[in-house]
């Protein structure tokens, strides 16, 4: 798999990251193992996730792998941290105390003594960011991070950060797939001028990409589960259709998955530097490992993005 630099940094990641948000809940030790080899043997080396993902227990699954499936050493990682989740409500939390608190048990959880990556997970609009800041700024100064990020922060936000730190920023995390094109208009000009690269969430559009609600909802997927189907329905609408139907088309014309005619398209965006997939068994994450993930021709990217334009 190729590895990519991290906007203008020398940080290099795989151009697919493994996304954790399930592990702890969904995904258990033995499947997360597994998801983790499989990752591991199709060239993959960046693992993503977060002390807000099951209260730190996919961070605790992942601490558990290192060492028994992979050395800390062939693999970087990236947390978050700054969110929590406590009775259905989300709390935001970017204090210097709250993040340097939180780091320390992201690391504890995850049995090392530093992350490659740490990303403030949401712009908090009650701490000053200078204090933000400089929590990240400790942290890479302690040793405590490689690097540090900020995490689903507008385009305005992700300059601002960039402009006051002294330190360099090298990454923003968001949500960017064909059904969600929103960062285009703001946040990756702004990535592009500070010079950081975009590692993206959500790059099959929660699954949609795949074409596989396209005959109805099937058994066992998010869309069907009660408590996750909110998750999924934002792009099962008659829009997103749209561009599913386009997705398919181009990838039966192509020979290729709607799912890597769908990840090819995002690698190739300005500003990207890797796509968090998040995979919920080791078949999906098979899939994804597959795809080519080769440059789509310039005719049907257009067309791609002439149909799913905002």
């Amino acid at each position: 798999m190729q590895q990519r630099y991290v906007g203008n940094s020398g940080l290099r990641v795989s151009a697919l990251s493994l996304g954790t948000m399930s592990w702890g809940a969904e995904t258990d030790e033995q499947d997360a193992s597994e998801l983790l080899q499989t990752f591991l043997n199709g060239g993959g080396r960046h693992i993503d996730t977060s002390a807000s993902y099951g209260d730190g227990a996919a961070e605790a699954l992942v601490g558990s792998l290192l060492g028994d499936v992979v050395a800390r050493t062939e693999v970087s990682i990236s947390t978050k941290a700054g969110m929590t989740t406590a009775g259905g409500r989300r709390r935001i939390d970017t204090s210097r105390s709250a993040l340097l608190n939180g780091l320390d048990a992201s690391l504890a959880r995850l049995g090392t003594d530093y992350v490659d990556v740490w990303f403030a997970e949401a712009w908090d609009g009650n701490v000053p960011l200078e204090e933000t800041l400089s929590a990240m700024d400790f942290a890479l100064r302690t040793g405590r991070a490689r690097y540090a990020g900020v995490a689903n922060f507008a385009g305005w936000q992700a300059a601002k950060a960039a402009a006051l730190a002294g330190f360099p920023l090298v990454s923003v995390q968001a949500e960017y797939s064909l059904l969600n094109r929103i960062p285009e208009s703001e946040l990756i000009p702004a990535v592009e001028d500070a010079g950081l690269g975009l590692m993206a969430w959500g790059p099959l559009g929660r699954g949609v990409l795949t074409g596989k609600y396209r005959g109805g909802t099937p058994a066992g997927s998010r869309a069907a589960s009660a408590t996750e189907a909110s998750y999924v329905e934002r792009y099962l609408g008659e829009s997103s259709t749209r561009t599913v139907d386009a997705v398919c088309t181009a990838a039966k014309g192509l020979g290729r998955t709607p799912l890597d005619v769908s990840l090819s398209w995002l690698l190739g965006q300005p500003g990207v530097a890797t796509a968090i997939v998040g995979a919920r068994n080791p078949a999906q994450l098979k899939e994804m490992l597959d795809a080519q993930l080769l440059p789509l021709p310039p005719e049907i990217a257009l067309a791609l993005e002439d149909v799913s334009a905002p």
